[in-house]
């Protein structure tokens, strides 16, 4: 039986239903589940919203890009695009494992919409995933995570038990009806970025944004 609802609520009717059936399939089930389509959708995830965000936001900065993106993909934000649509209520899972809270579990529904996506994918090719992504992540989520570089800054150090980011003014110049000023920001001492904007708040997000650069490459090179 077709899942038409949540095709509907998707705006894309699959070629091949078996592939959603197998996206809406947690691993408490039993083999085949939906953890090898979740890997596959993580990636397909990163280059949609990476291509409608350079799209919707041009002239905007590759660091405040990647605080964008990075709020937009994670557990929390692909949870919420899961209830918006109301994912949960057509995952198939153990009895006990749902009667436990597992169709509402930010981590199921996250790994869920991932294979979802991943299922438009190999359905439909890239347009057809990156044309969900553009329906479900709408701008007014794009507008609202704009501004959190320093948020998820400040979230991911705390995270890795290095403490706060200190932000620091480095100079400022121009006229005062065009001032420009430079923000730097550090981490136990460390350089970690600096910007240069208008006014000190947008200057710090977007030297928050280079620095969550900085710690990515970091940890792509540890790992």
């Amino acid at each position: 039986m077709r899942d038409q609802l949540l095709e509907e609520a998707l705006s894309y009717r699959f070629a091949q239903p078996e592939l959603l059936s197998l996206a809406l399939k947690h691993p408490s089930m039993g083999m085949p589940h939906n953890q090898r389509l979740e890997f596959l959708g993580d990636a397909v995830l990163q280059l949609c919203v990476s291509d409608m965000i350079y799209r919707r936001f041009g002239g905007v900065r590759e660091g405040e890009l990647t605080a964008i993106r990075q709020k937009l993909v994670c557990q929390e934000g692909l949870a919420e695009i899961a209830n918006r649509i109301g994912l949960g209520k057509w995952l198939k899972m153990e009895h006990s494992f749902a009667e436990n809270g597992g169709r509402e579990n930010p981590a199921v529904l996250s790994d869920a919409m991932e294979a979802v996506l991943a299922a438009v994918y190999l359905d439909g090719g890239f347009a057809a995933a990156l044309k969900t992504v553009d329906l479900l992540w709408t701008v007014e989520d794009q507008k609202q995570y704009r501004a959190n570089a320093k948020s998820i800054l400040q979230e991911k150090t705390q995270q890795r038990g290095e403490g706060l980011p200190e932000y620091v003014l480095e100079g400022e110049e121009g006229p005062d009806h065009d001032r420009r000023f430079t923000m730097a920001v550090y981490l136990k001492g460390r350089l970690l970025g600096r910007g240069r904007a208008k006014s000190k708040k947008l200057a710090e997000q977007e030297a928050a944004g280079l620095a969550l650069e900085a710690l990515d490459r970091e940890s792509e090179e540890n790992s």
